[in-house]
């Protein structure tokens, strides 16, 4: 009987967790107009208690009384559920994959337009654009970096690296194909680097939501690898019917994993690489 009591209880809390899980994501959506409703549970949940012990709260509804009144708690969560900010050159040989992919697509076009989908922070970006200014394809070509809330495109619109990563991210930029010296594209005032003003005007950030938004521009590549893992299964679903309505005959597009045969749209891509998320979209 005391197991049975005891398996109760545990139930019981976790009933209510969950509860205050859904409540806490409404309330941000109706407050603030960021949507996370539809973000799978397990990692979302992970993060929302590393926030909790960061903040030294005991539940979800302190969390939550503290996003609705204090200034900028909801902000320090919105963080927190979103992609987390990555290093330049992080996955040498992803990105070197996408060397390959994207200059074999993006070669025959006039004015290519790239679609980089919630990134994994600046660098992602910065990445990207020093991959095709070595490829020749940058001075032509559009890159759109999109973020899920204004408060996120203030960040990275703002953003700086440490001097220090340039020098650290040396050999993994070597590893992903590139030839010269990192720091060569980037200005350094008081320790901070900032990519070079030419290649980050050809960067156009935006605030745009994949759970909501529709499709906005047909585009040459779409990549979209850090911010899929976060969703769940009917969330996922609807990304990639949203990215095949707006990714071009032949363009190139960068996931997570592998498409399932049940995936959205899995019978109009071809698999690129023997293994991997890289496909080519063939009708």
């Amino acid at each position: 009987m005391g197991e049975l009591s005891a398996w109760s209880g545990f139930a019981a809390a976790q009933a209510t967790e969950e509860l205050e899980i859904e409540l806490l994501l409404e309330a941000v959506y109706q407050r603030f107009g960021v949507d996370f409703r539809g973000y799978a549970r397990p990692r979302l949940r992970d993060k929302l208690f590393a926030l909790l012990r960061a903040r030294k709260l005991a539940t979800i509804s302190s969390l939550q009384e503290r996003v609705l009144h204090e200034a900028g708690v909801a902000h320090e969560l919105v963080r927190t559920l979103a992609v987390p900010q990555a290093e330049l050159f992080d996955l040498p040989e992803d990105t070197r994959r996408l060397r390959t992919a994207l200059g074999d697509s993006l070669r025959p076009t006039a004015l290519p337009k790239v679609w980089l989908a919630e990134p994994a922070g600046v660098a992602e970006a910065w990445t990207l654009a020093i991959l095709l200014a070595e490829e020749k394809l940058y001075g032509r070509t559009e890159v759109f970096a999109t973020v899920a809330s204004d408060e996120l495109l203030f960040d990275v619109r703002n953003a700086s690296l440490p001097v220090a990563q340039l020098t650290q991210s040396q050999a993994q930029y070597q590893a992903s194909g590139g030839v010269g010296r990192l720091s060569d594209y980037f200005e350094i005032t008081n320790g901070e680097a900032r990519l070079l003003p030419r290649l980050r005007e050809r960067i156009t950030w935006a605030q745009y939501s994949l759970v909501t938004d529709a499709s906005f521009n047909e585009f040459h590549g779409i990549i979209c690898r850090r911010a899929l893992p976060d969703f769940g299964p009917l969330l996922r679903q609807r990304v990639l019917r949203l990215f095949r309505d707006s990714l071009s005959l032949f363009g190139v597009l960068g996931l997570d994993r592998e498409l399932a045969p049940t995936d959205a749209g899995a019978a109009d891509y071809q698999l690129l690489f023997g293994d991997g998320g890289w496909y080519k979209r063939v009708r």
